[in-house]
């Protein structure tokens, strides 16, 4: 008698469980600001996200053109300046509305230069999302917070911006592997983030040691573990359907916002990232894919670059 075939996990739970994983692990980061401060968990999280990342990776960097570099570090960049924005703003409106904010960077992205009356449709959506988080006074929300997300927003696009570019062939030349690029850009941008938070980070582990294992466990929860399930996700979903899903980042944050920071959302808010939700997935379904350029790499909840 033949063994029974092994039943695969669907590529949709894989990336759903990724954009769990992300958001339940910066749940638990904001746990620790009281302790650590944004920046602090901010670095702490970096740095151990980039010692896993080369350690599991050893990314080849033979051969790389200067413009690769550039790339790379534009991609260090996007990821630094969107981990260190969003903890910041974490720190000071409920997660689930910093990440509805935070998404507006892909939705820009997915219709840049767009014509078309449909998708200027879900911009004027995900900006009646943004005014009633404005409006709503019963709920919580603070100018600074915003204005970090919105922040963490343009650092996304840059990111997704720049995996683009990578994922393209210049001259001849060999676009770098994708988790390559990206072991990388975690270094770099481990190393733009550290000067502003390493005091925080050091003197929060000196007075409590266990901080260490608790970010690491930060660290695979949001990016080892993330990164692979996209990766084993995105070998058989169209990427379309994966930015679909990804969009549901909000939905999953606000969730981990309830469960692990006990925040309440009004139904005002609730409204509003529906509204930013349904926005994000109308531009990224409608999108068309740029012709001769996919995206070098991904990572947890990132819209693939589409428009």
């Amino acid at each position: 008698m033949s063994p029974a075939p092994r039943r695969r996990v669907p590529a949709t739970a894989l990336a759903v469980g990724a954009i769990v994983s992300v958001q339940f692990g910066n749940a638990i980061a904001g746990s620790t600001f009281s302790e650590v401060g944004s920046l602090g968990a901010a670095t702490l999280r970096l740095v151990f996200a980039a010692i896993i990342l080369m350690v599991v990776i050893r990314p080849r960097m033979h051969g790389w053109s200067r413009r690769t570099w550039v790339g790379v570090g534009l991609l260090g960049l996007g990821l630094g300046g969107m981990n260190a924005l969003i903890y910041l703003a974490i720190e000071r409106i409920p997660i689930g509305v910093a990440v509805t904010i935070e998404l507006l960077g892909p939705l820009a992205v997915a219709v840049a230069g767009t014509r078309r009356a449909r998708d200027l449709l879900w911009v004027c959506l995900a900006a009646v999302g943004v005014l009633l988080l404005g409006i709503d006074r019963g709920g919580s929300f603070a100018i600074d917070g915003a204005l970090f997300a919105a922040g963490a927003a343009a650092f996304w696009a840059l990111y997704i911006v720049a995996s683009a570019r990578l994922g393209a062939s210049h001259d001849g030349a060999p676009a770098p592997r994708g988790v390559d690029a990206l072991a990388v850009a975690m270094v770099v941008a481990a190393v733009l983030v550290a000067p502003i938070g390493a005091t925080q980070a050091r003197d929060a582990v000196l007075a409590n040691p266990t901080m260490v294992a608790v970010f690491v466990g930060i660290a695979v929860m949001t990016s080892a573990v993330p990164y692979a399930l996209e990766f084993i996700a995105l070998k058989t979903m169209p990427t379309r359907v994966f930015g679909v899903l990804s969009s549901l980042g909000p939905a999953v944050a606000a969730l981990a916002g309830l469960v692990v920071l006990s925040q309440v959302l009004s139904a005002l808010q609730l409204v509003a990232i529906a509204a930013v939700i349904a926005a994000s997935i109308g531009a990224v379904w409608g999108a068309a894919p740029r012709r001769g350029r996919a995206p070098a790499v991904s990572g947890p909840g990132v819209v693939p670059p589409l428009g």
